[in-house]
């Protein structure tokens, strides 16, 4: 047990260390452009190069990547009440039926248009409407994709939410957005959680706390999304071959359970069952968790093999999510809630 936990410490111990540095070098730029989460990131991939060499790094970077954004997450429910979540999520879910209708529909229109394979079109439609690399990594299996599919589609949703950690905080304050407006642009708009985690909190508290409500609300839709996509991949493999399909879907293998345990703690907060002199530490420790785990993020992102994937990819990911960040704001601006 002992030498097992050893076995994380390096990987962990270092991602502790560049979130150190983020806060540092936040602390002497300018904060209110960029935040400490996206210098995490950035410097993390800066040394990928150099820590990729050494393999006992790996168990402690993989823990900080996957369980502790998760545990970052659910810790920030102390500083959110059950009447305001459901108000945003109630919202969110008018932009996201737009911004869900461009991600796939526009994607694979563009998708025939480029001629590409629709598994890759959908894969890349699938990272960029509901959770980058956590929906492609769901999608992907259900139906039959290929490695290079997948590889494309995270590279091409990649690259345009790094690109939106550093521009939404900018154009978010250049547009003069409100806290919440500004939060449900960024949950509705940006990709993968930790980038939406990184972009939010630049902005301001307040609105990293709406960014995450929104994209919560928005990670559910894995579950009715792959399951279509697995009804439509069954009924195209039995029509090629003649013989009835039975489909590989499984909500167990796609549901994301620490959604639900999020909003159960904003309901313990809610009902005043969290003691008050646990909830600042709680919420200090959950944006510091954060920093760490998207300082390993960028430990394991290669910038240079992200840049090799194909022109078609790259222009249909980066078209759609543009599309996508302009019908949200759109969207908002027409009900007013910019």
């Amino acid at each position: 047990m002992i030498k097992q936990l050893r076995s994380y410490l390096p990987g962990l111990l270092l991602s502790v260390v560049i979130a150190f540095i983020a806060l540092y070098l936040s602390s002497i730029t300018a904060q209110a452009i960029i935040g400490s989460g996206v210098y995490a990131l950035f410097v993390g991939m800066v040394l990928h190069p150099f820590v990729k060499r050494f393999a006992f790094f790996n168990k402690g970077i993989s823990f900080s990547q996957k369980r502790l954004l998760r545990l970052a997450i659910i810790g920030m429910g102390v500083t959110l009440g059950l009447k305001e979540v459901l108000a945003i999520g109630a919202f969110s879910l008018v932009v996201m039926l737009f911004t869900l209708a461009t991600a796939f529909g526009g994607g694979l229109f563009l998708g025939k248009v480029l001629k590409m394979p629709w598994r890759q079109s959908a894969l890349i439609s699938a990272g960029t409407g509901i959770c980058g690399a956590s929906a492609i990594a769901a999608l992907a299996p259900v139906v039959n994709a290929k490695n290079e599919d997948i590889a494309y589609a995270l590279s091409a949703t990649f690259i345009f939410d790094v690109l939106m950690v550093l521009l939404f905080p900018i154009m978010g304050r250049l547009l003069q957005m409100s806290d919440i407006g500004y939060g449900l642009w960024t949950g509705t708009a940006v990709n993968d959680t930790s980038s939406v985690l990184a972009a939010g909190y630049a902005f301001s508290e307040a609105a990293g706390s709406f960014a995450i409500v929104v994209k919560l609300s928005r990670t559910l839709s894995i579950v009715p999304i792959v399951f279509l996509f697995s009804l439509f991949e069954m009924r195209s493999q039995a029509k090629a071959s003649g013989v009835k399909q039975k489909s590989n879907f499984s909500v167990s293998s796609v549901f994301p359970y620490f959604v639900l345990l999020f909003f159960a703690v904003v309901v313990l907060n809610s009902l005043k069952l969290i003691p008050s002199f646990l909830v600042h530490p709680i919420s200090v420790g959950g944006k510091f968790a954060m920093l760490v785990a998207l300082g390993s993020i960028g430990l394991v992102t290669d910038a240079k093999h992200l840049l090799r994937s194909g022109l078609k990819p790259m222009f249909h990911g980066f078209v759609i999510s543009a599309a996508v960040v302009i019908v949200s704001y759109s969207v908002q601006l027409f009900l007013n809630q910019i």
